[in-house]
């Protein structure tokens, strides 16, 4: 019945975001899912990860042929394609047969499962929709803070990262140093996000096909619940980030008739009395929080579970991901700090939905609650004397961040399974 309440939930979710999108002139997120059954998808690697994590509930038959029959019918539409003169334009080649795979999945759950086995499937597809409907519904998220916020705050955000000491402004001349190599390593390290994220999730999920059941917590719930309410944040508070507001635009395109000024990643804005500036009806407000950076360190958490291999991966990703945010100007420093302090702050509460809630878990997720609401607050309201006492203001915010990161550590340990002490045998009495 609780999977059953969350479908409907979330079905309802992307019925009112699609709504929401066609007010402003725009296709939902289960529009843009449809047409990806025939028209080339933009999501071909995403879609393959989610058939991938579809999967961990299929024997190993079953997942050859799932895979089998989801590159056999790429080639199909491929070569029609082909045959048909048909270019693509936009998205990948691919992807279409692992969309067709998992609905197919859905009509076998129906049609041929009964009973426990039926529940196994359909949550494993789920699982795999419910990632790539997690980006649609970013997308569409990310178009409508752009219709619908005229303004934006970055002034405010730029003014108070001065406190940290302009990290992006830093990281951008690091990346630009770098060269191609570098900046396109990180590119593919920050657009991949996702596909790290089912890498770790299908470890976590390697016995649900032995086990019959899924575990109780894992990265997926994580991962789509940063996702669904880290727009809503967007939307109290709408930033553009330095590329954006201070440069040319990503890539040197765009933004650059809207910038206060054409400064980044050479010159730090000038301390001066924020206010919030219009921009384009294009760009995204998807920079408070840092997103990647919270599924980052989502990851991160949740990489510390396995093998020594996963846990350089995990721990790579992070720094990557923290590298390429504030590197290619999509961020500044403070929002870095409120995106791990909100996804800990998530995690915390998911966990303790999991386990149970007790006094320990509620004090977590207040703290991390509290912290994130005060580092909101002083950047709207407190930037001009932030930038002004760096000294004062910049330990006091990284401070507030290691606050929420050492509580989590210290909780999560407390809820540890202890390995009990193996019983020693009472010493027999010798015979005499």
């Amino acid at each position: 019945m609780l999977w059953a309440a969350a479908g409907v939930a979330v079905l309802g979710f992307l019925v009112a975001l699609e709504i929401a999108a066609r007010r402003y002139g725009l296709p939902g997120p289960m529009t843009n899912q449809a047409q990806e059954v025939i028209f080339a998808p933009k999501s071909g690697f995403l879609l393959y990860a989610g058939m991938g994590l579809m999967m961990v509930v299929l024997t190993w038959r079953e997942r050859f042929i799932a895979a089998g029959a989801a590159i056999g019918i790429d080639i199909v539409i491929f070569l029609v394609r082909w045959v048909a003169d048909a270019k693509v334009t936009e998205g990948h080649p691919f992807g279409n047969g692992a969309l067709w795979v998992l609905l197919g999945c859905v009509v076998i759950a129906v049609t041929r499962r009964t009973g426990r086995e039926r529940a196994l499937l359909l949550k494993g597809v789920g699982l795999g929709l419910l990632l790539v409907a997690g980006r649609k519904t970013g997308d569409t998220w990310l178009l409508i803070t752009a219709k619908s916020r005229p303004t934006v705050l970055d002034p405010y955000l730029a003014t108070a990262d001065h406190a940290l000491g302009n990290p992006s402004w830093l990281a951008g001349r690091i990346v630009e140093a770098m060269g191609p190599i570098g900046a396109h390593v990180l590119d593919y390290v920050y657009i991949q996000l996702p596909v790290a994220a089912v890498i770790v999730s299908i470890y976590q999920l390697r016995n649900v096909a032995v086990e019959r059941r899924f575990p109780r917590h894992h990265l997926v719930r994580t991962f789509l619940a940063i996702g669904l309410l880290g727009p809503a944040i967007y939307m109290v508070f709408p930033v553009v980030g330095p590329i954006f507001a201070y440069g040319a635009g990503a890539f040197g395109t765009g933004g650059e008739h809207w910038a206060l000024a054409n400064l980044w990643p050479h010159t730090p804005p000038p301390i001066s009395a924020p206010h919030s500036m219009p921009f384009d009806e294009i760009t995204p407000r998807n920079c408070m929080p840092s997103l990647h950076t919270a599924w980052a360190t989502a990851i991160f958490i949740h990489s510390r579970q396995g093998p020594r291999i996963l846990r350089f991966a995990g721990t790579f990703w992070l720094v990557a991901t923290l590298g390429a945010t504030l590197g290619f100007g999509y961020h500044y420093g403070v929002d870095l700090v409120a995106g791990v302090v909100f996804a800990l702050t998530i995690e915390a509460a998911l966990r303790s939905l999991a386990r149970g809630w007790d006094r320990s878990g509620t004090q977590l997720v207040a703290h991390g609650a509290a912290v994130f609401a005060a580092l909101l607050v002083a950047y709207r309201y407190l930037p001009v004397e932030m930038a002004g006492h760096p000294w004062v203001f910049g330990p006091l915010v990284l401070l507030a961040m290691g606050s929420v990161i050492h509580g989590y550590v210290r909780t999560t340990r407390l809820w540890e399974p202890k390995a009990a002490p193996a019983l020693q045998p009472e010493p027999q009495p010798e015979m005499v």
